[in-house]
């Protein structure tokens, strides 16, 4: 998966929901639901994008299925990022300095 995919699945608050309940650990579509104004199959189709996105795991056991965070999901996400971050320290002191010059 790419970074725009991440991006693309996690920009829609109840999939970043859902997501974020999996942190806690492993949970069926049914647990997912909890709390959420939402139907079973609605909340497939959020659990269908962010596995397509490689952020989920799906486990089956019969006719049960679980879903977990993919660890390495989110990598493509830290690596577009990490292409951007040698710049965050020298606009953040050129920032200071503005302010400084601003503050005199």
């Amino acid at each position: 998966m790419n970074e725009s995919d991440i991006f693309r699945a996690l920009a829609d608050p109840t999939r970043r929901a859902v997501f974020e309940r999996l942190l806690a650990g492993e949970k069926n579509a049914t647990e997912l639901r909890e709390g959420l104004a939402i139907s079973q199959p609605a909340i497939s189709q959020h659990v269908a994008v962010l596995r397509g996105a490689g952020l989920v795991n799906e486990t089956r056991a019969g006719r049960h299925v679980n879903y977990s965070v993919n660890p390495d999901g989110l990598t493509p996400l830290f690596d577009w990022l990490a292409r951007y971050r040698a710049f965050w320290p020298t606009r953040v002191e050129r920032l200071k300095t503005l302010l400084k010059e601003m503050d005199q």
